[in-house]
């Protein structure tokens, strides 16, 4: 499989750390509010990243985090006049909601930065010792200029950014040795969360957490580490910067950036009006329709939103599933076990079909190609199934590819069921029956179910509230 390398600039052969595994880690979202339709790109295109490895048998242990101490939870929570915890909590819960309806497998694990504060304030000591930080009144910064290779990912010179971007410098100047110097940890404020640390209480830098908790829960050395490209600088290459000069090794292989994305050829803003979360979307749209959307471009293309680019997709996607659906047709109505000699033939040219997908996932996981070659096993399907004729055999081999292809992609092959609201309060009444006869397995089925289905339910004192996910 090739890479794109924002590191190298050119795709590059993947060789793991370790035969038949892969060590993947996902800068995860600021919880603070509901994800918007800008944080699911990353989301899809790096889930799907993983079950293709997956499926050519791979060991992934993929991990991504929840940012959740920043300065807009902790804005949020003082709005509402409760701990940061409660607001952050929430949106990870709300978070998690939304990826389930966009297909988005659990990571291995989802590391939150305020459990891993003892790995952070250890890191920050060994940059310390090692002379690549220091303190100031309780801040503590990283030397930028001591570390050499400053600037390889984003390709930035460290002396441009100095003399001509003064806005990529990071506030506090009059402290630091050198204006570039970021942040490791921060002195605690009224009014925010804060942690004892040997600088005096306080939190860490946003930059740290990454670092710490790849190390934790990859290793000191990723194969992939990927995220939106406007992580690039300073995020990304601050985490090199922290993670190489306190590690002495290499800190990630490969590094994947997803393109922006655009809402009607705009930036999404609240400001613009354009501003819009997943939630949202997914009461105007299936989120498989929004998943095939975001997987029918390439991962680092720019991607533009609009009502009839979806609209065109759903198109995309009812032609799959219409074709799978007559194939399925064919397999329960046919009378014919075996293929014929034809059949026989004909089924030799499916794995044709299978290299050609492979091909394009393999080449920079160009999705985009791979469903184009979806459409071209539905053409074949399309013209050589017949139900009533086409033998059960040949009609299940085909069916079974376009399943496995799609499956790849997070996508199901047939549309879900969407039940309607006197289905799911007879089963809401169900399982409460089933609760209070102290039947729990039939209790948790019936909500597994109703969730499968996108239906959320709230257990309150005045009873069980569901809404559509």
């Amino acid at each position: 499989m090739k890479i794109f390398n924002t590191l190298t600039r050119h795709k590059d052969e993947f060789h793991p750390i370790n035969e038949g595994k892969v060590g993947i880690y996902v800068c995860g979202p600021t919880v603070y509010d509901y994800i918007h339709i800008g944080n699911a790109r990353p989301m899809i295109v790096f889930d799907t990243l993983r079950r293709y490895f997956e499926y050519k048998g791979y060991e992934v242990n993929y991990v991504s985090n929840f940012t959740d101490v920043d300065d807009k939870i902790i804005k949020r929570a003082n709005e509402e006049g409760v701990d940061a915890s409660v607001i952050s909590e929430r949106y990870i819960a709300e978070c998690k909601k939304d990826m389930a309806a966009l297909h988005v497998e659990e990571a291995t694990t989802h590391p939150q930065a305020t459990k891993e504060i003892p790995d952070m304030i250890a890191m920050v000591e060994t940059l310390i010792e090692k002379g690549y930080a220091y303190e100031v009144n309780g801040t503590v910064y990283f030397r930028t200029r001591k570390f050499s290779d400053y600037g390889k990912l984003s390709k930035k010179n460290i002396d441009d950014l100095r003399a001509g971007n003064r806005e990529l410098l990071v506030s506090g100047e009059d402290e630091k040795e050198d204006p570039l110097d970021f942040v490791l940890w921060k002195p605690k404020k009224e009014g925010e969360p804060s942690w004892p640390s040997p600088w005096g209480d306080g939190r860490p830098g946003w930059h740290l957490e990454c670092s710490v908790m790849s190390k934790k829960y990859i290793g000191d050395v990723i194969d992939i580490h990927a995220g939106g490209e406007d992580l690039i600088f300073p995020h990304h290459e601050n985490e090199i910067a922290q993670s190489e000069a306190a590690n002495d090794t290499e800190f990630a292989r490969y590094w994947m950036h997803n393109g922006f994305l655009k809402i009607n050829n705009e930036k999404m803003s609240k400001s613009l009006g354009n501003f819009f979360t997943v939630r949202e979307i997914g009461e105007k749209y299936d989120l498989q329709v929004i998943r095939f959307f975001m997987l029918s471009a390439h991962y680092r293309s720019p991607l533009n939103f609009s009502s009839e680019l979806v609209e065109s997709s759903k198109n995309g996607l009812d032609r799959i599933r219409t074709s799978a659906s007559k194939v399925e047709e064919a397999i329960n109505n046919s009378t014919v076990a075996d293929m014929t000699g034809a059949e026989t033939k004909l089924a030799e040219e499916i794995p044709a079909f299978v290299k050609r997908y492979e091909d394009a996932m393999e080449d920079d996981l160009n999705t985009a190609d791979a469903i184009s070659v979806i459409f071209e096993l539905v053409k074949f399907a399309n013209t050589n199934v017949e139900a009533g004729v086409t033998s059960k055999a040949f009609a299940q081999k085909i069916y079974d590819t376009m399943k496995q292809l799609m499956d790849i992609l997070g996508i199901d092959i047939k549309e879900q069921e969407v039940l309607l609201d006197e289905e799911i309060e007879n089963l809401i009444e169900e399982r409460q029956a089933a609760r209070k006869a102290k039947n729990f397995a039939r209790a948790d089925e019936i909500r597994d179910l109703l969730t499968e289905k996108g239906i959320i339910l709230e257990d309150t004192r005045e009873g069980v509230r569901w809404k559509r996910a």
